[in-house]
């Protein structure tokens, strides 16, 4: 499985703004660097199982399943 990079940010007005710059439309704002991160990453989950289940291909994790039979 690759790896994907949360780009973290403050904004001017204070707030943290976490993006993961590989899959578009996956960016989160959080009251602090580590709120950021953690609700990018469940985000970016997200986004990734909303493509699985409408049939999307999704090279970000070609080879994490192994299927048999």
């Amino acid at each position: 499985m690759r790896e994907f990079t949360v780009e973290v940010d403050r904004e001017e007005d204070g707030r943290w703004i976490g993006e993961v710059l590989d899959l578009p439309g996956v960016l989160a704002y959080g009251t602090s660097h580590d709120d950021a991160v953690a609700k990018a990453k469940a985000l970016a989950f997200r986004a990734l199982a909303d493509r699985l289940e409408h049939g999307e291909a999704i090279p970000e994790i070609d080879g994490v399943f192994a299927v048999h039979g």
